[in-house]
């Protein structure tokens, strides 16, 4: 669902703002930092690792999911979360970007 207001900026904006949506809770970080320090991908319950509770993790795990940070497959009754790398590179290169591209245009102030 489209809310009214995304439709006034370029798709370019929408999606970077979806992706950088997937980073703005803490939980959202930690678990991504937690996946990276493993170096491997996790099978079973993440919350066991994280101060929250197993539904607040599941419901981060969904965002990152969706927004394709991290991958989840289904092998019998579990999950095995891993990072998807290619999308953790295409949001590290469209925040330099992004910000590379206002560093340019400088401050006025």
């Amino acid at each position: 669902m489209v809310k009214a207001k995304t439709i006034l900026f370029n798709d370019d904006l929408n999606y970077q703002a979806s992706l950088f949506k997937a980073l703005s809770h803490p939980a959202r970080l930690e678990i991504l930092q937690f996946l990276a320090q493993t170096k491997s991908c996790i099978t079973g319950d993440i919350s066991d690792n994280l101060p929250l509770s197993r539904t607040t993790v599941n419901q981060h795990l969904k965002e990152l999911k969706d927004s394709g940070l991290i991958v989840g497959t289904v092998s019998g009754v579990k999950t095995n979360y891993c990072l998807n790398s290619e999308k953790v590179n295409e949001v590290s290169s469209l925040l330099v970007k992004f910000f590379g591209n206002i560093k340019k245009m400088g401050n006025c102030c």
